[in-house]
């Protein structure tokens, strides 16, 4: 592999852990982690619901932070009231400010580097709001600011095509010598394979396939099971 591409969320860093510290100081402490886990993935699942109503401006970005929650909150049958979600919503903006890389995601990136391949990342988002998180990762320490892509920015999202193909012309990759590392298999995979880019699937959460005709060439149980896979891409 030439080009490695990375998601942000819940790729390079837990996304988990900001959204456990919410949940403890806004909606109760007695939450185990499995149960965290449970309303996190149903949050991401309506948060995917409306992404593309939130992209087109059908719906703002307060909006689509509140809809999420509040949904997922009804799935578990806790009463979330709109204010409550606006509360929320501000407590895990802050925790998201104090988000660190996966230690596994930190040394491939030193790794990657050290070898001279081309690094990018590729995520979904309001611009602002997603290079708040670059900054706090350090993401340029190894990644150049001009090799981030923001679909807020660029106006379209994964799992479009104009959004792998504007990065290919961008960074001018051969797409059998390019990977695209990411969580979400209906915006990351499923964009990337369609795209004909190489793919490892980030499914840490034990998420379930949900289009059976394509394929992760790589899937990554453990963030540390990274590094196993990327002694591979060395060439």
């Amino acid at each position: 592999m030439q080009t490695i591409i990375f998601d942000v969320d819940d790729t390079l860093y837990d996304q988990l852990q900001p959204f456990r510290n919410a949940v403890h100081q806004q909606l109760d402490t007695s939450f185990t982690d499995s149960e965290i886990g449970s309303l996190y993935k149903t949050s991401r699942k309506y948060s995917d619901e409306v992404f593309e109503k939130y992209m087109s401006g059908e719906i703002t970005a307060l909006e689509l932070q509140t809809y999420r929650m509040t949904k997922a909150c009804e799935e578990f049958e806790i009463a979330l009231s709109y204010d409550q979600a606006v509360r929320f919503q501000d407590v895990y903006l802050s925790e998201l400010k104090k988000i660190q890389l996966l230690d596994p995601m930190k040394r491939l990136l030193e790794q990657l580097s050290k070898q001279g391949k081309q690094l990018a990342v590729l995520t979904n988002g309001e611009f602002d709001h997603q290079m708040m998180k670059v900054k706090q990762l350090q993401l340029t320490n190894w990644i150049p600011t001009e090799h981030i892509f923001i679909s807020g920015d660029l106006g379209y999202s994964k799992p479009s095509l104009e959004v792998f193909n504007h990065i290919e012309k961008k960074l001018k990759i051969e797409k059998q010598e390019t990977l695209y590392i990411g969580d979400s298999f209906e915006h990351d995979i499923f964009g990337a394979k369609r795209a004909g880019w190489k793919a490892a699937w980030m499914n840490h959460r034990k998420r379930k396939v949900s289009q059976h005709d394509i394929i992760p060439d790589y899937i990554v149980e453990r963030p540390d099971d990274i590094l196993v896979i990327a002694s591979e891409w060395s060439s």
